[in-house]
Parts: structure tokens; sequence; C-alpha cells
């Protein structure tokens, strides 16, 4: 596309979007220098994903598993621990407090450690160092007990209980409330934060793993450029530098260690052309004119004749088609001619006279139907992804088949699952575009993307119709499945690219109108 001509500017509020002529630099900082490392890069194990990105429409990004976090953490706690000179653990909480800012921890704590420590939950210390003990003449303030044998424990805040209801109040904090970072005394009023040496000597093991898995579910969530990958049951982190002001000219698609893919920006899965602030506004739209759509399903029909859309706009079932003006029945479709007269009791829609009212009916009635245009077809391709599942079962049945038939080995029936996964991706694309497409205006860098659009949509179509043959063709169809597969992700790559460029040159997404 040319260079000097304006994709997409800023967050849509509308319903189009203009490209204007001109172009302003992009603020996107580079993607290569602006993780949160420390050192020797923060973590133990790195696997690095598209570290120096070729194509415009990737990102950098890493996938850390949640051993890799758990060094990191480690690592920050003593480092800052041997710096203001606190334990390991209290320094945890204080990081954690922080939002786990180092510097800005250093500074205030140098400043002023006692304003540091009460906020974050380590007040002064009435107690010696915490352990469980026996004291005579105790009662448990919370079961009563008071028996001279009973090990109690008490933090350095000095309120002691036993340690049978201690480890009965950490628990259920933690198994049954999903708490960890900012667990408080069990006294009423104190605020003293639990530290992961005194949980760790008074629960069982399952629930010390517990604790470790929500703690480092809040190390990422605090954090800016990391997040976890959204699908089930995974438990992998993606950190990436891109900043949430780049998004409207970034889609940072990810993968975690078991290749789902997401938006680092919105955690959706990968809507790539669609920004996520249009995806947004889509999704809403989508979700406001649900009953419209189904109105215009209801209340439009085809000309029996000429397949012409008609729209009952009158109460009487007596209709006729402007067009080629055959006249039917609106509740049967059969010819008018053959009903009684009695058909013309129903009562007639009234409307509204006037060139105004007109007018306005038929831009309405244009807006419709545009909408409907673009999520008929954006539905359609949606429902091809939900089948996915489908799609990869059957692709499976086929390799093994033609495993069986052609006598080829496993590797060489791999094709197959190679056209799957293109088509797959293929689809997923194609779904966003109409929603893209929805907020272009008319001009000629939007042709050029339509015209991207259809090849990459016609493309899917002849390698899907390729894929649905016969068991027993497909051997013999081997290289032009791949030829056409190749063809599918250049075409694929070749529209992400474009339109990845021209966002990067502009402002993000450009005002609705």
């Amino acid at each position: 596309m040319d260079s000097e001509d304006e994709f997409m500017s800023e967050p849509p509020s509308g319903d189009e979007i203009d490209f204007d002529e001109g172009t302003q630099d992009s603020d996107i900082g580079s993607l290569s220098g602006d993780f949160d490392h420390d050192h020797d890069n923060g973590f133990g194990y790195e696997k690095d994903i598209l570290a120096n990105p070729q194509k415009p429409y990737e990102v950098d990004y890493r996938i850390l598993s949640p051993k890799d976090i758990h060094s990191h953490q480690e690592r920050q706690f003593n480092e800052v621990s041997s710096i203001i000179e606190l334990p390991p653990e209290q320094a945890a909480i204080l990081l954690r407090y922080m939002r786990w800012n180092k510097e800005k921890l250093i500074e205030s704590y140098m400043d002023n450690p006692e304003q540091v420590l009460e906020a974050a939950g380590l007040g002064p210390t009435l107690a010696a160092s915490p352990k469980t003990k026996t004291v005579k003449g105790f009662t448990c303030e919370i079961c009563y007990e008071d028996d001279p044998t009973m090990q109690t424990y008490a933090m350095k805040c000095g309120h002691r209980y036993c340690v049978g209801c201690y480890s009965h109040y950490l628990t259920q904090k933690v198994k049954e409330e999903g708490e960890a970072a900012r667990i408080e005394c069990p006294f009423d009023g104190c605020h003293r934060i639990v530290d992961s040496k005194s949980l760790k000597l008074l629960v069982d093991p399952s629930i010390q793993d517990r604790y470790e898995v929500l703690l480092t579910r809040t190390y990422v969530d605090d954090k800016d450029n990391l997040k976890w990958c959204p699908a089930p049951e995974c438990e992998y982190a993606v950190e990436c530098a891109v900043k949430k002001r780049d998004l409207n000219h970034i889609v940072p698609t990810v993968r975690c260690a078991y290749d789902h893919s997401f938006c680092f920006g919105c955690s959706l899965s990968d809507h790539r052309p669609a920004p996520c602030s249009l995806v947004k506004q889509w999704l809403k739209k989508c979700e406001d004119d649900s009953e419209t759509s189904n109105w215009i399903s209801a209340n439009t029909k085809e000309c029996p004749k000429c397949r012409s859309t008609i729209e009952k706009n009158g109460g009487c079932n007596h209709m006729t088609c402007r067009k080629c003006k055959h006249e039917f029945c609106w509740m049967c479709m059969g010819p008018w001619s053959e009903h009684g007269t009695s058909w013309y009791n129903c009562n007639r829609f009234e409307e509204k006279s006037g060139a105004d009212a007109r007018d306005a009916q038929a831009r309405s009635r244009h807006s419709l139907e545009r909408y409907l245009h673009y999520y008929n077809r954006y539905a359609n391709h949606e429902q091809s992804a939900k089948l996915d599942k489908d799609l990869w079962i059957k692709t499976e049945k086929k390799m093994t088949s033609l495993q069986t038939q052609s006598n080829m080995s496993w590797i060489e029936v791999q094709f197959l699952d190679t056209a799957s996964k293109a088509l797959q991706a293929c689809r997923q694309t194609l779904k966003w575009t109409y929603a893209f497409a929805f907020y272009l205006q008319r001009n000629n860098m939007t042709e050029i993307f339509e015209d991207n659009q259809k090849d990459l949509e016609m493309a899917v179509e002849n390698l899907s119709q390729m894929f649905e043959k016969p068991v027993n063709e497909l051997g013999s169809l081997k290289v032009e499945i791949l030829d056409k597969t190749t063809y599918c992700n250049r075409r694929r790559e070749i529209l992400l690219s474009d339109t990845a460029e021209n966002l990067k040159k502009g402002t993000g997404c450009t005002s609705l109108v």
C-alpha cells in the first residue's frame, strides 16, 4: 500500500473509518528492548519466540513456566533483602505491596522505613521471632482450649493462637478464599501480613503448594508485561513488551507453549487484523443489534419468482414484487390468485408519509443491510472456527485411513494436518477481516484491502473443496494440496502484513463517522 496513506487513526466512536491522506509517525517503541529483566534477563529459563520478528504483524514475546516465574521472584526477594537488610519473606511482602517496583520500594524504605513497613502490613515488632511453643496458662481466644501441652503460634505482632486454629484459619484463606499475598493476622483489627515462612510452618504441604500457585498468579497479574494464557488448564504465562498505548496500531498475537494463540492486549483469541478497540466496538454492536438482525430475518423474504428481497412493510399479506410484479401471499408464499378476498381483512402497516420519512427509512434500511452483509460473513467464519475440534478429529481419521489405503507413512500423510491448520488459521483471519472492513470508508485503500480479502477467501474455498475429497483421492492430490496450502498461507500473510504496515504508519484506530 501507499506509505503516504493513513490506514486508521483514533479509537472508534461511530460506524465508519475514514482512510484520509497523510501519515503521522507512530510512537511504537522497540519491542525487543523493553522487557522487565534483571541482570541476566530475569529468568533462568526462557523460550524465545519471534525474538526478531520478520513479519510486520509479529511481535516479540517469551513463554514462561511457573518455575521460571518462581525463580524470578526469589531472585528479586534476595536482591531487595540484601539491600534493605530484612528477611527475604518480608522483602517479598514489601515487593508485592509496591507492585514489584524495586526502585520505588528501596527509595521509600530508605526515606521512612517505619511508614513503609506499617503500610505494607509489617508494623511494629511486639514479640520475638515467630515459632511454635507451649505457653503456661494460655487459652486460645478462638477455640478457648487451655491444654498446657497445646502448641501455640504468634507472629511478631504478638497475637497468639493455638496451632490448630491458626492452621485452620490459613487453610481456609488459601483453599476456600483463594488469598495468598495479603492474608492478615487472625486478630480483629491487626493488619500484619502472614509471611511465607509462617504459613509453611503451620499448614499441610498441599496448602503450601496452593499458596505458591496463588502467589505466582498474583505476580503475573501485577505485571503489565506479563499475562497468563487464557486457555483452560494452561499454566504458562507470556511476557510481551507491547504497551496499552500501542494497541490501536498493533495486534499483539502470542502463543503459549501448548500453541494456544491469543491477543496479549485483550486476551481474546487471535483477532488480526482488527485492533482491540475495534474488536470491542464490533462485539458490542453485534450484541446491541442482535434483535435488529432477528427482525430483519423475520420481516424480509425472497420473491418466489425472481428471488429479489422483499420487505413486509404493510399489514396486508397480499404482496407485490416491485421488480417482477409477481403477486403472492406473505403467509404461505403461494400465488395470490389462489387466495380469496377474505385475506384482505388484515390490518395494514401505517407508514409515515413524505420524502424526508422515505429518505430516512432508506438510509436506515441501507445501514442495516450493510451491517448484515458483514455480520453474516463474520458469523459464517465464526461458525467454521467453532468446528475446529471436529475438523481436527475428521483430519486425523482421514490421515489414518489414507495411511492404510495408500501404504503411506504417518509422516507422509502429515500434509493433511498442515492443510487443516492452514484452513483454521485463514478462517479465523477472514472472520475478523469482515469486522475490520465494516468500519472502513470506501476509497482506494479499502479496495486494496478487499482485494486481498477476496483473494484469501477464494484460496481458502479452493483448498477446502480439495480437502473434502474422498480419502482414496487424497493421496494423488498431495502435491496440489500442499501447493494450495502454501498459497493460502501466503495470501493470509500478505493481507496481515499489508494491514499491519498501514496501522503502524497511522496513529491507531481511526475515528468513526
